[in-house]
């Protein structure tokens, strides 16, 4: 599983070339842009000292952009650089001490425009630079609003669009899509609304097409549909009850291409599943391309071909080539070996459950398979309840070798789209406003009775696990409910008015749509956090921690182990050194995974092997000897 954990991303074709970003854990967590074809060994762009990295709201993303002969990346803490006939050297003008993402090159060459955020005794503030591409001053802009994103330039050089928004909003609340005028000597004028002033809706991507016509994805309807403004008029071009876009957790995603000014190609998510599609401009008609990818992460397109990042249920992540004119399927980058023949994948079903208020929580359930292994008769498997992050965010049917980790194993395993995820329209998404650490756990818990009652789990071996928010929502279902018998927190977030007090500028207010108003209505984040209800914390719980986590730091996850240490309720504790929200290293991803393993087998009486060198089950401040 870790060796196929390159984490890739970012997709862009220009001039022909497919290239794309790779996170390598094995590298200590370097990223590397790439180029492919299909039938050649792929090429390394970015050199072997140079890491591909933008931090912008902590979440980074949007790390690299193509333009004609040259590549223009944002350099692991530092600015931005060319890479041009081989040769690296620094976009002038950036900052010390700065962050960038999302950088653009103008048609012409001689701007690069990207987002940047700088800290100062002030706070944090973002804005969008201009920086001469052969030096001279950079010229800042759109510096009045709490966010800005996705600066795109028209065809001809002459027109710059951009994503606004501010708090409390987060991006797939309400955002702004504005357009200025732009020439040789940078931004020529004021910006225009274009949408989303007047009305709340959620903008994603905004892009032009080939003719200089504005393209974006906007929820006006409902759901994330594909809009053009023509002549001040926006369109939908194709309403319909599916999602054209995602949630702006980092920069640089992307949802939709131009093959011509008459059509786009597009991903479409429905109930979970991931299509790709081409759209008829014209006539809003919209053709299945069959692509055989059920999950799709990033895609680029031009008049030939769609490159894309996804993975089927049966087949790993990968980057994809797909061309119109035969329809020919072929991968760019060389497929990951995987462990297991097809007929021992495990595949997703698709589960709509009851839950509260006579509403419905979605999952994908999959069952044991092990074909080397036979169950006792009469025995049923455990359950793993897997919950995505966010809590704006969704689970995949894409292949997951971490999931297929626990099937191999015995598990169960149902990884939840709880109400709050997105995938499933506005109404779905905002379901949780309010009602983070109620309405989710109540999904999570329903989901799990119904698996029992249905007689396909063990309902006295249920376990739940779940990473950031997700490892809330575990630490909450253990605390509040009697469903669970063990746990696992990777980094989540223990007590909700130490996220408001901890958290970075992208996500500070986040918590008061989610749960309540602050301060005043800090009895409630009182009453959902699990650190101020240890007491009802029985259950075992192994954590998970960064020590330079800036989103959840350390202290939140060390109060609640100390916590249990002090009533002697079985846990264990794994900090990794230098690691932040999410792990990168390929060492800590081999221990958490067996250590959790181990720890459950402890915890429900199967044998796990030895514990991997640092995690130990513990009881009070001595090794439990359970």
């Amino acid at each position: 599983m870790v060796a196929g954990s390159v984490r890739l991303s970012q997709a862009r074709l220009c001039a022909g070339q497919a290239t794309w970003l790779e996170g390598r854990p094995a590298e200590g967590g370097r990223h590397v842009v790439c180029r492919g074809a299909v039938g050649a060994v792929p090429e390394e762009l970015t050199p072997a000292e140079v890491s591909v990295r933008a931090r912008v709201h902590e979440y980074g993303g949007g790390d690299y952009g193509v333009a004609a002969g040259a590549l223009h990346f944002v350099v692991d803490g530092g600015g931005i650089a060319f890479l041009r006939g081989g040769e690296i050297r620094p976009v002038p003008g950036t900052a010390p001490g700065a962050r960038y993402a999302e950088p653009v090159a103008s048609p012409d060459g001689r701007w690069i425009v990207a987002v940047e955020e700088r800290a100062d005794g002030a706070g944090v503030h973002n804005r969008l630079i201009a920086l001469p591409a052969a030096g001279g001053t950079p010229v800042a802009f759109a510096s009045r609003h709490d966010f800005v994103s996705s600066p795109c330039f028209s065809p001809d050089g002459r027109r710059l669009a951009y994503l606004s928004w501010e708090h409390p909003d987060m991006p797939w609340d309400a955002t702004v899509l504005r357009e200025l005028p732009f020439g040789p000597e940078g931004p020529a004028g004021p910006s225009r609304e274009v949408a989303g002033g007047d009305r709340r809706e959620s903008i994603f991507q905004p892009g032009y097409a080939p003719d200089g016509t504005l393209t974006f994805v906007s929820d006006r309807e409902g759901f994330w549909n594909l809009h053009q403004e023509r002549d001040g008029s926006v369109r939908n071009l194709h309403p319909c009850d599916a999602e054209f876009g995602v949630p702006q957790w980092v920069f640089g995603l992307t949802t939709f291409g131009f093959a011509s000014s008459d059509r786009i190609v597009c991903s479409v998510r429905s109930d979970g599943f991931d299509r790709v599609c081409s759209l008829d401009v014209a006539s809003g008609a919209l053709r299945d391309l069959a692509v055989p990818l059920c999950a799709v992460g990033s895609l680029a397109v031009d008049a030939e071909r769609v490159v894309l990042i996804g993975a089927a249920a049966d087949r790993a992540e990968g980057v994809f080539e797909y061309r119109f004119s035969d329809g020919r399927f072929a991968a760019l980058r060389p497929e990951d070996e995987l462990p297991l023949r097809p007929e021992a994948i495990a595949a997703p079903e698709s589960l709509f459950v009851a839950t509260g208020e006579g509403e419905r929580a979605h999952a994908f359930y999959y069952a044991p398979r092990n074909r080397q292994a036979t169950p006792p008769a009469g025995e049923r498997p455990p359950l793993l309840v897997k919950i995505h992050g966010g809590p704006t965010a969704a689970a995949s049917p894409g292949l997951d070798l971490g999931v297929q980790y626990w099937t191999q194993r015995g598990f169960g395993v149902v990884d939840v789209n709880h109400r709050g995820s997105t995938g499933f329209g506005r109404a779905f998404r905002e379901r949780l406003y309010g009602g983070w650490g109620v309405v989710e756990v109540e999904d999570c818990v329903a989901v799990a009775r119904w698996l029992v009652a249905q007689g396909r789990v063990d309902g006295e071996r249920l376990a739940i696990r779940g990473g950031s928010a997700g490892g809330f929502t575990a630490l909450a279902a253990l605390t509040f409910h009697d469903v669970f018998a063990v746990g696992c927190s990777r980094y989540g977030v223990g007590d909700l008015a130490a996220l408001v007090a901890d958290t970075h500028k992208f996500e500070s207010h986040y918590t008061q749509r989610l749960v309540a108003p602050w301060p005043e209505g800090e009895p409630v984040y009182r009453a959902r956090s699990p650190l101020h209800h240890v007491e009802r914390l029985d259950r075992p719980v192994i954590f998970f921690q960064g020590s330079d986590d800036r989103i959840v730091p350390p202290s939140q996850t060390e109060r609640i182990v100390a916590a249990l240490a002090a009533r002697g309720v079985p846990h264990a504790y794994v900090s990794f050194e230098g690691e932040g929200h999410g792990f990168r290293r390929a060492e800590n991803l081999t221990t958490s995974l067996e250590g959790e393993h181990w720890f459950y087998g402890r915890i429900l009486g199967f044998d796990a092997g030895s514990a991997p060198p640092g995690v130990a089950l513990r009881c009070g401040d001595r090794r439990a000897e359970l």
